[in-house]
């Protein structure tokens, strides 16, 4: 079997209902408004580092802080009133205060977060996550008396991976109706970059597909390079591979 004929196995193996039930993709997916959609995709992956039962268990606690109404607990700022406390790790109530006066100010402003992603114009950089993040640091700055929080989104966006965020947009943007969601249509899914993380990056090297060791921005760009040469189209896909594969070494 050769590579890409491992990959796509692979990919179809992963890449079915069953994932659904122990990912943190759960979350988003038990709503039905674009805009609760977005913000618990936003939210639940922000907090998706970890062993994954806790990732779920903290997902679903800081959805039921909010009533599970995201947007409608996001518009009337109860979050506010919310009583200082852990959400996830190093992730605390003051943090997600300080995410959701951000987002805020950007639903008020566009309507939604795809909407605030086309004023970006986020579809024409070589980027667009980073192009993305880039625009809500500013807006979460602003609604925080231009105060950043690295613990809701990275800064250092020349070298960071984005782990969390681009899993996110893979959860919003990939259409193949089966685990992810893939409502917005602001980009396509071409222009997807994979979540690297750690094992992700051990298992691409493994592979053949990634020299570097560090899962950093440069990483990122690199294995891309590789995957758009088996799919172009989607090669976000093959996150899904890497995933399964991982398990196997």
């Amino acid at each position: 079997m050769d590579l890409k004929d491992l990959l796509d196995s692979e990919a179809a193996r992963i890449n079915s209902p069953a994932f659904i039930a122990d990912d943190p993709v759960q979350f988003p997916r038990r709503f039905d408004d674009p805009r609760d959609i977005e913000i618990a995709a936003l939210l639940s992956a922000t907090i998706a580092w970890g062993n994954r039962k806790m990732i779920c268990r903290n997902c679903d606690k800081m959805l039921s802080l909010m009533d599970n109404q995201p947007f409608s607990y996001m518009m009337d700022e109860g979050y506010e009133e919310l009583p200082d406390g852990n959400i996830h790790r190093t992730f605390f109530v003051d943090n997600l205060r300080h995410y959701m006066r951000g987002l805020r100010r950007i639903y008020a402003a566009h309507g939604s977060l795809q909407q605030f992603a086309r004023h970006e114009d986020i579809s024409s950089d070589n980027a667009p996550a980073w192009k993305l993040v880039e625009g809500i640091n500013r807006e979460i700055a602003a609604a925080n008396d231009s105060v950043c929080d690295s613990r809701c989104l990275p800064q250092n966006l020349a070298t960071t991976a984005l782990k969390r965020v681009n899993m996110a947009l893979r959860w919003l943007v990939r259409n193949d109706g089966i685990v992810d969601i893939g409502i917005w249509d602001v980009i396509t899914p071409a222009q997807l970059y994979i979540p690297l993380d750690v094992h992700v990056n051990d298992t691409a090297r493994e592979l053949g597909l990634l020299t570097r060791r560090s899962a950093d921005r440069r990483a990122v760009d690199e294995i891309m390079t590789s995957l758009r040469r088996f799919n172009p189209d989607d090669p976000v896909l093959y996150d899904y591979a890497l995933f399964g594969i991982g398990m196997k070494l």
